[in-house]
């Protein structure tokens, strides 16, 4: 609506009647500018009629012209100065002479006279002067408010994005953090809430001088095809190794923490100050997965991020009234927020047999409930609650430099949108009591399940029912397992195999080797020392003449059909297969292959479902 693109160089561009005003935050019109002076020096006007530059048109009128945006005299509520280049700009227009300061308020004075007694030349003017079209006003206004609300919509699009930025806290955590989001394959986010004190009110939580260790950690495993994702709980009290750990300092200086074996899992957060970045190392090694990015939280975030959705419904089997974490809920369905909602969460003697690992399974129902509730109410189209969720959930997070800005967190989370509620299931690393203590206070992996429950992850499995995955997953298997496992096996006594080592653990070919030996019957079989290079995969290659040896050999080993790779040429009648096995290898007896199905008895727990707490 530029007034100037009509050839009207005399009217102003609405949009630019529009100002911001530091002081209230608010838009106001542009105060109306004092009519310029004439020029000393004739200025011609567009011999057209054309546009004319903005520059020119706020300039002082050319000599001869009146200005189209009068002063209001004396009379109609001005001052007599005002009057007065009024009425220098009307003696130039005539063709007279510019009048001095005193000539000129003696001329308004006269006019303001002849105007009481006979109407005023310059009144009847102003009434002869045509007026501008309803429909000329309309467009005005019209183009005012629409500039108006583009100018602010763009402010306050660029305030909402410096605002949201400077709530968030990033950590530089080196090559830790790596690809991720954006790219064809799985996702992992590491999930951190620690025991730190920081925040009002949080002063009775956690350990007094704790400097904030990994309290409660969950593993977000997303699929590739982003339809479905695991989030896996890891217990504190987790006995593992933490390998050494760069991280930066304030300086800009890189320090490498020394790893340490057989600890908690929690120590890898805090501990000797080690920072999100020794936390991501250690799942990783522990699962062999690649994590891409973390996100930590602190007791805040319970509140805050409750408190903004409106509360989170929770469901117990029995009432609770615990003196220690100051929870008190009736039996059934309540809704939690705030200090409630952190006690919720924190409580341990009033649920299970007050271990951590019942704690585990009411944080995971909570949050299965936070994500309905995020999906179910109207906050993602409610502009308040919206901007209270972000704000919110922006200073309660810290994060990986990788994620470290709004567009790449907005980024994400259109990633993640797709994945339906009832394709998110949550479940806890499979453990056992800790077989070297008498007096049981830490867990370690089990043996037989965590290992599959790795290699699900590694592989992609879902744990969910997503129907087409499934499908073309068992579609695939099924032809694999036709072609290159079905037909006879050969006697383990009969099958010829050299074991390489192209992993990463020392000795592992000896270790497979005494294995096969000593309780597989595999005694044909021979050390052949590392590989020329290392390998992600196990690999098992052979003649077409030896798949009878294996299919023997992928049975006892557990490997996948992948694995298998056969040649086009029959072996000599005495040579070995080929074992190479690669970083996938886990320890003599442990199966390669992820299974097809989850191992029984995981406790899972699935996103759109409500469990009561026991």
């Amino acid at each position: 609506m530029d007034a100037q693109s009509r050839g009207r160089a005399g009217d102003i561009d609405p949009a630019d009647q529009w100002v911001f005003d530091p002081e209230t935050g608010d838009y106001k019109l542009r105060p109306t500018a004092p009519a310029a002076r004439p020029s000393p020096s004739p200025r011609p006007s567009s011999p057209s009629g054309g546009p004319a530059s903005r520059a020119g048109r706020r300039s002082a009128p050319p000599r001869g012209e009146v200005p189209r945006q009068r002063r209001r005299r004396p009379e109609d509520g001005g001052t007599a100065e005002d009057g007065a280049r009024d009425g220098a700009g009307a003696g130039a227009a005539d063709g007279g002479k510019p009048a001095g300061r005193a000539a000129a308020r003696q001329a308004a004075g006269g006019r303001a006279a002849a105007r009481q007694a006979a109407g005023g030349r310059a009144a009847s003017r102003r009434k002869a002067r045509p007026k501008k079209s309803a429909k000329k006003r309309a467009l005005l206004w019209t183009g005012g408010v629409t500039a108006f609300l583009v100018t602010g919509t763009a402010v306050a699009a660029y305030l909402a994005y410096e605002h949201f930025n400077g709530n968030i806290d990033t950590v530089d955590v080196g090559d830790a953090a790596e690809g991720g989001f954006g790219s064809d394959g799985p996702l992992n986010i590491l999930l951190i809430g620690t025991d730190k004190r920081t925040g009002k009110g949080n002063e009775g939580y956690g350990d007094k001088n704790s400097p904030g260790h990994a309290d409660t950690t969950f593993l977000f495993h997303v699929s590739a095809d982003r339809t479905n994702a695991t989030v896996m709980s890891i217990p504190r009290d987790l006995k593992t190794d933490i390998p050494d750990c760069p991280t930066k300092q304030a300086d800009g200086s890189t320090k490498v923490v020394p790893g340490e074996q057989d600890v908690r899992f929690n120590t890898s957060l805090g501990q000797a100050g080690r920072d999100p970045g020794c936390t991501m190392r250690t799942v990783s090694e522990l699962t062999g997965l690649d994590i891409h990015h973390f996100m930590m939280a602190d007791f805040n975030a319970v509140k805050t991020l409750t408190t903004a959705v409106g509360g989170v419904p929770v469901c117990l089997e029995k009432p609770v009234d615990d003196p220690d974490s100051k929870l008190k809920l009736p039996a059934g369905e309540s809704v939690v927020e705030g200090e409630q909602a952190l006690a919720f969460v924190r409580t341990r003697k009033s649920f299970g047999n007050s271990g951590d690992l019942d704690r585990i399974k009411v944080q995971q129902q909570f949050l299965s409930s936070m994500i309905r509730q995020f999906k179910s109410n109207d906050t993602l189209t409610d502009p308040g609650k919206l901007w209270d969720l972000a704000d919110a959930a922006t200073k309660a997070l810290t994060v990986d430099t990788g994620i470290g800005t709004i567009k790449k967190l907005s980024d994400l989370g259109k990633e993640l949108s797709s994945i339906k509620t009832e394709n998110i299931s949550f479940l806890t690393l499979p453990v056992i009591d800790n077989p070297a203590e008498r007096i049981k206070a830490t867990v370690v992996p089990d043996p037989t399940k965590a290992p599959q429950v790795f290699a699900m992850l590694r592989e992609d499995v879902s744990f969910t029912e997503v129907k087409e995955k499934e499908k073309a997953a068992k579609d695939k298997a099924k032809k694999e397992q036709e072609a290159l496992l079905k037909g006879e096996r050969a006697a383990a006594s009969d099958v010829r195999v050299e074991v390489l080592n192209g992993g990463e653990i020392a000795g592992a070919a000896q270790t497979t080797l005494t294995w096969l030996q000593n309780t597989q019957n595999v005694l044909k079989s021979s050390n052949g020392g590392n590989a020329p290079e290392q390998l992600d995969r196990t690999t098992l290659e052979y003649g077409p003449n030896q798949a009878d040896q294996a299919r023997k050999l992928a049975d006892l080993m557990g490997l996948p059909a992948s694995a298998l790779k056969q040649g086009t040429e029959d072996a000599e009648p005495l040579a070995p297969m080929t074992l190479t096995l690669g970083a996938d290898f886990k320890g003599a007896g442990i199966p390669i292959a992820a299974p097809a199905k989850a191992p029984e008895n995981l406790g899972n727990v699935e996103a759109d479902k409500k469990i009561c707490a026991k």
